[in-house]
């Protein structure tokens, strides 16, 4: 017993260490998911209608959130190893990657949504419309899609320079800019949306505007405070004297990080279809569980941040050839984030029945949102569990591991069991949502063995 807990259970120090790289994570996910349920409820007090339209644009604008961040993940494990080994030439070749590659990922967005988001929208208007109008929901969504376009650049940047920062210890600076970033959010939502201090009332677009602004308000803070500690950042001299990256570089990345970028695009993909399979049971099942999702995104940022804790402090001893310390570390991480999510769901539980009373919808929705919350905090040690595994593997470079881990299970389990039991069965669509979390429990066992196994143990900076 004393072995298990020595083995699971670390010091103070160890988790004054964690919490040290984990808390300023888990501060800005929770001020930027708390702002957008404040969002989320400013633009669900206008109408049913408008809370979905927006729910489905940012379901589809996540595809491409979650591609810039797996396209420039597989940089980042080689920065957070580059920053274990004190090289800041190799940090300054990442960086120019991630730039090449996050452009690349943003031009094609744009394209994506500029021609064909009504279409991508209308996929998920398909069900009964539960009274609302369907017609309605997809004008306000084409509004707030082609607003929130303009911020894309803002994003792209702020990302390169965010991640870059966390990958070498700094997790302060994007946390104080996405603070910067919510506050504007927030007061620019409540201008804009309702018309306040002399504005035109502007609903969806106001939301979609004030979003924008917080983009670029979070970029410009994280690039100044970059260049102007240059003494911290040493990597940011000479930065931009040249934007090439060594052939031989960039066939290493790739082939570490194309793994990510495709695992991240079919992963999102993959959430993007089954809420399309959701909303087959109509536009309050839509409604429910945005409301559901938004609240559940609140509460993930504990094992979120934890997960970026393993990617970063494992990577580094990984990069510093420190194995035995990196298995342990490892280990204590996957422990306190399981045992945190506990806690954490139990609160988020017991809170459900209070949260859909925020929002102007129908009673239907909210008894919907209420059950999924409940699903979802139940499922969440388990969420825990395979995330923290997931950037285990990561940090090791086991990518292609990740890809199989994560997308092909999403494709090739989650996304059929939804098809087939929204299409097929009249099971209500609270029960479906269960089903296809209970059989991310596969995923669990597969991640153990992989984690236990210690393929992940490697220094991929001199392979």
């Amino acid at each position: 017993m004393r072995n298990i807990a020595k083995k699971f259970i670390g010091d103070r120090r160890f988790y004054r260490m964690v919490l040290a790289v984990a808390v300023p994570i888990m501060i800005q996910n929770g001020i930027t998911n708390f702002v957008s349920l404040l969002d989320n409820i400013m633009v669900g007090q206008i109408g049913t209608e408008q809370m979905s339209g927006v729910a489905i644009v940012n379901q589809l604008m996540m595809v491409y959130y979650l591609c810039i961040f797996g396209g420039l993940s597989g940089a980042g494990i080689f920065t957070a190893q580059y920053y274990g080994e004190n090289n800041n030439e190799g940090i300054r070749h990442t960086f120019r990657y991630k730039l090449w590659m996050a452009l690349i990922l943003t031009l094609g967005a744009v394209f994506v949504f500029a021609f064909f988001g009504r279409n991508l929208i209308s996929l998920y208007l398909n069900g009964s419309s539960d009274g609302g109008d369907l017609q309605s929901a997809l004008m306000y969504g084409r509004t707030y899609m082609l607003i929130m376009l303009a911020g894309l650049p803002a994003f792209m940047v702020q990302q390169m320079y965010s991640t870059t920062l966390r990958e070498c210890g700094e997790t302060l600076v994007p946390m104080k800019a996405g603070i910067a970033a919510v506050a504007v959010n927030l007061t620019f939502n409540y201008i804009l949306i309702y018309g306040k201090f002399g504005f035109p009332v502007m609903g969806v677009a106001g939301a979609a505007i004030a979003t924008v602004l917080s983009r670029y308000v979070e970029m410009t803070v994280v690039v100044i405070w970059t260049h102007r500690h240059k003494e911290k950042n040493p990597y940011v001299e000479g930065l931009y004297k040249t934007l090439k990256v060594p052939a031989a570089l960039v066939k290493n990345y790739f082939i570490k990080g194309a793994p990510l970028l495709l695992n991240e695009t079919m992963w999102s993909a993959g959430v993007a279809m089954l809420t399309q399979c959701y909303s087959i049971r109509g536009l309050s099942v839509i409604a429910g569980l945005n409301i559901a999702n938004t609240i559940n995104n609140l509460f993930n940022v504990v094992f979120i941040a934890l997960g970026d804790a393993v990617a970063i402090i494992v990577g580094q001893l990984l990069g510093a050839g420190k194995m035995e310390k990196a298995r342990d570390t490892d280990n204590k991480i996957i422990a306190f984030s399981v045992f945190s999510c506990i806690i954490v769901a139990a609160l988020m539980f017991a809170a459900a029945p209070l949260f859909p009373n925020l929002y102007n919808t129908t009673e239907q929705a909210r008894g919907l949102a209420v059950r999924f919350i409940m699903v979802q905090a139940v499922f969440m040690p388990q969420n825990a569990f395979m995330h923290a595994t997931y950037f285990t593997l990561r940090s090791g470079g086991k990518t292609i591991v990740t890809f199989l881990f994560d997308s092909v299970f999403m494709w090739c389990v989650s996304v059929p069991v939804a098809f087939l039991l929204s299409r097929y069965t009249a099971i209500y669509a609270v029960w479906i949502l269960a089903m296809v979390q209970a059989a991310d429990f596969i995923k669990c066992i597969i991640g153990f063995v992989l984690v236990k196994k210690g393929v992940w143990l490697q220094n991929i900076t001199h392979t």
